[in-house]
């Protein structure tokens, strides 16, 4: 893959591999620069895996904004990475990225994740206000104590003591899409009008429910229910 190389842009140990739409790094990038890089930046790809990070083993800089990554995202074990910033991909479980964030690079302290669905920023989400976003950096924080930026915005002390306080508790749960009901097709019959939530209307299968609120903040001996809002209720 040679004719690919002079596409790279190269700074010293800056290496930049930007707009190609590629789904995954490309081999010759880890085999010519993998023991050189100190940053790499792949953004505006249509990355869907990291697997090829493998070769990058002293990497310390790493952006992979505007790609398709998802859920399923893996990293190598990246022991002196310190940035990372993931913007505008496809992530929606924030917990799981978190804790594997949390086992392979052990000197993150800058986190970047606006523009994905596990991070509810108003400017990239409508329906979020900023109590949504502050409990997103709590629960990271939580999770991710040793970090130092996170997005746009310098931690703070007082969120470093918030989050070890209550971080546990601030973890955002969507409910389960009631796209399920539909399931039985097009033929069939709307449920009738009831002013009672949909959970609570079979006894036999009957779970809370917080009117309209459209996220549970929960955790252990339920201590999130205190973090539901008035205006929810």
């Amino acid at each position: 893959m040679e004719n690919n190389e002079p596409m790279v842009a190269l700074n010293g140990t800056q290496v930049s591999y930007i707009g190609h739409d590629c789904k995954e790094i490309p081999s010759f990038l880890g085999e010519t620069y993998g023991q050189l890089a100190r940053r790499l930046d792949l953004s505006f790809n249509e990355l869907r895996s990291l697997a090829g990070l493998k070769m990058f083993t002293e990497l310390e800089e790493l952006v992979v904004d505007n790609n398709l990554l998802g859920n399923d995202l893996q990293l190598p074990r990246l022991r002196n990475l310190h940035t990372l910033t993931l913007n505008k991909n496809q992530l929606t479980d924030i917990e799981a990225l978190l804790e594997h964030l949390a086992d392979v690079t052990p000197s993150l302290h800058y986190l970047s994740l606006l523009g994905n669905e596990a991070c509810p920023n108003q400017l990239v989400s409508p329906d979020k206000d900023e109590d949504d976003y502050q409990r997103y950096r709590y629960f990271v924080l939580y999770k991710l104590p040793q970090l130092k930026f996170l997005d746009t915005r310098k931690v703070s002390r007082k969120e470093v003591m918030e989050a070890q306080a209550r971080g546990a508790f601030m973890k955002v749960v969507k409910p389960k899409s009631e796209a399920k009901s539909s399931e039985a097709g097009s033929d069939s019959q709307p449920l009738p009008y009831t002013p009672l939530p949909r959970g609570s209307r079979d006894a036999k299968n009957h779970k809370g429910v917080f009117a309209k609120c459209r996220y549970v903040y929960y955790g252990k001996h339920s201590e999130g229910n205190r973090f539901i809002r008035n205006d929810q209720l």
